[in-house]
């Protein structure tokens, strides 16, 4: 059974948490998820330098919604004034954390001595957080992998960093850099942080499903588990998640008209938020993920993606769910 959570001030009754992912857990996604049920959400990943520029992108990613509080705001960067001043940013836009990136892997991110990279790098690590830390008056998180690679497994001395440093909560994605979303996610690895702070630690990688979190909690010992690829299409599955988690009954998937419905409302929020010309692109791989193993799902999706007026696409999108609607019902 989980316990709350204390990151600072604020209290996380249901440590079940959904993970920052760039391109996917936008506003209109985490205003899904929150709804369903989430412990807490987490904005993408915004870079340091583009959110002092306010450049539209980072704004975008900065974008909160007060049905999602407390929200928490991730930021990634690799000089310490920087990331302060951006900090002190997230702050004044209302963030109730502010979350340090070390471990993101992606190439673009690490060739900028940002994210994981930073796990090569402890002192320069260490700047970051204590820049952090000192520039803002809400609480200071950080995620990060196992290490850069298995011959440098120091998520736990960087963990005992960061807590002497003032971090207040700590989650770690069970695979390293140089694995970047290969193999499978190392949860006992994660007891080692565990152990090595007096933090929470939270457990990150490959939990899909409630049976995924309730083994990655017995063999990292972790106080929460945060949810990444496996929402991708179910924002109900943090809320089944949560109810396994708290000894409730675990609300089934939502019948396909219900699911017809959220598809709708998320397609509408990102159209607000985007705009139709960035949007239909972006809301295409969701449609994806919504529709996946649904009867002839991949020939909806290679038909709807080549629409790009917003207005055609809800037109297929209600065919499709109608139909499927009506083979359920036939089925029932």
């Amino acid at each position: 059974m989980l316990k709350p959570v204390s990151i600072g001030p604020v209290t996380i009754d249901v440590p079940v948490i959904l993970a920052p992912m760039t391109g996917v857990t936008d506003m209109p996604f985490r205003v899904l998820v929150k709804r369903f049920g989430a412990g807490l959400t987490v904005t993408e990943m915004i870079a340091s330098e583009a959110m002092i520029r306010e450049t539209r992108q980072s704004l975008q990613k900065a974008a909160w919604d007060q049905r999602e509080e407390p929200v928490s705001m991730q930021l990634a960067g690799c000089e310490p004034g920087r990331m302060a001043e951006a900090a002190k940013l997230n702050e004044g836009r209302g963030a109730a954390i502010i979350d340090i990136n070390m471990g993101c892997p992606v190439k673009k991110v690490v060739n900028g001595h940002a994210g994981s990279s930073l796990m090569r790098d402890l002192p320069l690590a260490a700047a970051l957080i204590e820049a952090t830390v000192k520039a803002v008056k809400v609480p200071v998180t950080l995620k990060m992998r196992m290490g850069w690679d298995h011959q440098s497994l120091n998520a736990p001395e960087l963990a005992r960093i960061a807590e002497d440093l003032g971090v207040k909560l700590i989650t770690v994605h069970g695979r390293t850099r140089c694995q970047l979303y290969t193999g499978s996610a190392d949860w006992g690895f994660v007891r080692k942080v565990k152990d090595a702070v007096r933090l929470p630690v939270i457990v990150n990688g490959d939990i899909c499903s409630v049976a995924d979190a309730e083994a990655a909690l017995a063999q990292s010992g972790a106080d929460g588990v945060m949810i990444g690829r496996g929402a991708y299409g179910r924002p109900w599955l943090i809320g089944q998640v949560m109810a396994a988690l708290t000894g409730r009954p675990v609300p089934a998937d939502p019948p396909l008209a219900v699911q017809h419905g959220v598809v709708r409302e998320h397609y509408a929020m990102m159209m607000d938020l985007y705009g139709p010309q960035v949007g239909v692109g972006v809301a295409r791989k969701h449609l994806g993920w919504y529709t996946k193993g649904l009867f002839d799902s991949a020939v909806f999706r290679h038909a709807v993606n080549q629409l790009n007026d917003p207005v055609d696409v809800v037109s297929m999108v209600d065919r499709f769910y109608e139909e499927r609607v009506r083979l359920e019902l036939m089925a029932a």
